[in-house]
Formats: C-alpha cells, structure tokens, sequence
C-alpha cells in the first residue's frame, strides 16, 4: 500500500532559472541533483532537508522527446505556510507574482506565479 507521496515531477523550460525562483525567492534547499551526461538531469527541491514530499524539476523538452504521450502541464500544487501573511510579503519584496489572499472554507489562500507563469497556491496552516 501507497504510504506517502514522494515526489512531485515539474516539468520546467529552463532548470537553472527554476532552481534559482524555487530557493532564491522561495525559500527551498537543493537535496540532490543527478546528471546521466546525455541529457537527463533532475534536481530535487524541497522546503527543507526533512520534508516529506519533494519537488522534481525535470527539463520539459528532453522529457518530451523521450515520451512524447506524457502530460507535461503544471500540477496543481496547495502549498501551506507559517507565517502566512510575511511569507506574501516576502514574496511580493523579492519580485514574485502574488495574487489577493481569499478566504475559502478551508482558509485564507492566495496564489503566486514562478518566473514561467506557472502558478502554485499558499494555505495559511
């Protein structure tokens, strides 16, 4: 049986601008970063050292080559946050996209985009 969620692939334009968006202007750590030589590179992004579930930031027209029936979009992806309100400022003072805080039923949301429009959302937890 299925225990966790391990990984979440990302499928990006330019790997080296995602990984400087992802831990200058968000906040995360590198944990690994493979290279088979030909091609193939990945880097894994988290919030932390420790965290549970991390980010896979795949380059999306090597990926696309090599299984062109792959559904490359962007996952919908609930991000929760400390500190909920500094964290939007923080965003906001380091150049990012920052959408309106909404309250929903489950909490106050609000969503922000990485420098290829891609856009993830924040739950105050």
């Amino acid at each position: 049986m299925i225990k966790k969620i391990g990984q979440i692939m990302l499928y990006v334009n330019d790997q080296d601008a995602a990984v400087r968006f992802w831990t200058e202007k968000v906040g995360f750590v590198v944990n690994a970063e493979e290279d088979n030589g030909q091609g193939f590179r990945w880097i894994e992004i988290s919030p932390s050292k420790v965290s549970e579930t991390n980010i896979v930031l795949h380059n999306k027209e090597f990926v696309a080559k090599m299984s062109p029936g792959l559904n490359l979009g962007t996952p919908s992806l609930m991000l929760y946050a400390d500190n909920f309100e500094e964290f939007r400022s923080l965003l906001a003072d380091r150049n990012v996209v920052v959408g309106e805080i909404v309250n929903m039923p489950s909490g106050r949301v609000f969503n922000f985009a990485d420098d290829e429009e891609n856009y993830f959302a924040v739950m105050e937890k």
